[in-house]
């Protein structure tokens, strides 16, 4: 009877908040390329063109190859851990739960600036085109808007990003077809077959690796989408699947677009490397073009601010949840929307910053914790892979030696190599930043004695 009666007791309990499974692969790998943001290649075109002397289609070749050894190594993991906190859960589950708190700690201040800086960005555009409006009304907008969304839930927000995606698409695939049609008329190479962009004018392979570690900050994002892996449908077939493919798409993208961009304006010189695009959209497409060019760099902001904000709150809500951070703010779902509501705030305000720096302070704030973490996530399949039984490798490892050693120490070595050629600013900071995450670990483990806390499912 008492059985009964606790039975029947706990039947009438309102069903506590949850992450609700709602996306399918093409929500996971259209939300993962609105954070990477396609057209940021054309953002970035300049700067990667003067780096590499003209062989932009070369360093991102080497930057996709580079990181599909990484993306491998992300799919691999979320099959075996699939659950939300990416290099956090990974790590911690894998090598250490002390060194997996660092590793959250560390991707946790790219994840948290990261939104504000896409924000900056799109309001510089948009300040740009509309001078009479200050940048802080432009940034507040982007932040009260995608903020709204992210709160509704990841349902909303694939509707948009699809509506969103579609048209940078179509931005990008204009550009494109006004470059060949500019080339086909006489300008640039004047031909549309030619290894120029792939080996550049008098450029060497140190060109192309300096251009290619500026490449591969294009592709932050594609791990982003493991923190999702709550909200997924079967996430342990459809996570690695979508890594893999965002990685490898976005890495298309970019090739095929820098290419033929690097064919209308061979070499590395520019009158300003940073608005390199902005003057070759101009010149391609005339003041029409140029306009939409605009509206389709703002809205692949737009995207990318609302997977970066979803993103970052959930790796707080996991980290409030597993008791490392306050469980009572971070902790917490809606029970309304079922959206970590605090966290997104969080990040919301965090982005208010933005309103007081320039895009070139802002982006000193982020890639430490990235490299990082795509470092330790390599170490942690080669971990896993020598600590698993036969049965275990027949089960989650296939490919033996070669996928689940070589490629990951590849992948780590060069994830490593761009960690240590970050700018001096961001190794400062990040290093700082992992002081901090130090002190609370040594307070949240009594001084390194015990493991932090952790959340273990029902």
């Amino acid at each position: 009877m008492a059985t009964a009666a606790a039975n029947i007791l706990d039947s009438a309990k309102p069903a506590e908040p949850a992450l609700k499974r709602t996306m399918g692969l093409r929500s996971v790998v259209l939300l993962g390329l609105a954070y990477m943001c396609p057209i940021i290649v054309l953002g970035t075109f300049g700067v990667i063109a003067a780096a590499s002397h003209g062989a932009t289609a070369m360093s991102y070749t080497a930057a996709t190859i580079a990181m599909l050894f990484t993306a491998g190594s992300y799919g691999r993991m979320a099959v075996l851990h699939p659950e939300a906190g990416s290099a956090y859960t990974y790590v911690g589950k894998t090598i250490s739960r002390k060194l997996g708190f660092l590793v959250g700690w560390a991707v946790l201040l790219d994840y948290m600036f990261l939104p504000m800086v896409v924000w900056l960005i799109g309001a510089s555009y948009l300040s740009a085109q509309f001078p009479a409006v200050p940048i802080w009304a432009w940034v507040l907008g982007f932040i009260v808007l995608t903020t709204g969304i992210n709160i509704v839930g990841l349902s909303v927000a694939d509707k948009v990003n699809f509506a969103l995606m579609s048209f940078q698409a179509v931005v990008i695939v204009v550009f494109v077809a006004l470059s060949i049609r500019s080339v086909l008329g006489g300008t640039g190479a004047a031909t549309l077959v030619t290894a120029d962009p792939f080996i550049g004018q008098g450029s060497s392979l140190s060109a192309v690796v300096a251009g290619g570690a500026i490449a591969a900050y294009s592709f932050l994002g594609f791990d982003a989408v493991t923190t999702l892996s709550e909200e997924t449908k079967n996430p342990k077939k459809t996570m690695p699947r979508a890594i893999l493919l965002i990685a490898a798409v976005g890495g298309l993208i970019f090739i095929a677009v820098s290419y033929f961009t690097q064919l209308v304006h061979p070499g590395g010189a520019f009158i300003d490397e940073s608005s390199a695009a902005y003057e070759i959209a101009a010149q391609i497409g005339g003041n029409l073009f140029t306009s939409v060019f605009i509206a389709g760099l703002c809205f692949g902001q737009f995207t990318s601010g609302i997977a970066t904000q979803a993103s970052a709150s959930r790796l707080l809500y996991v980290m409030g949840r597993d008791g490392v951070l306050p469980k009572k703010f971070f902790g917490r779902l809606s029970a309304k929307f079922d959206t970590p509501v605090p966290s997104i705030l969080l990040v919301a305000a965090v982005g208010l910053i933005a309103m007081f720096l320039d895009v070139a302070t802002s982006t000193s704030f982020v890639n430490f914790g990235a490299f990082t973490s795509f470092t330790l996530v390599n170490v942690c399949v080669i971990v896993a892979y020598a600590k698993a039984d036969a049965e275990t490798r027949r089960e989650y490892f296939s490919g033996g030696v070669l996928r689940n050693i070589l490629l990951p120490i590849l992948g780590a070595l060069f994830c490593l190599y761009l960690l240590v050629h970050l700018d001096v600013h961001a190794l400062v900071l990040g290093l700082s930043w992992l002081v901090i995450g130090v002190v609370i670990l040594a307070v949240l483990t009594k001084g390194f004695r015990h493991d932090p806390p952790e959340y273990t499912h029902d």
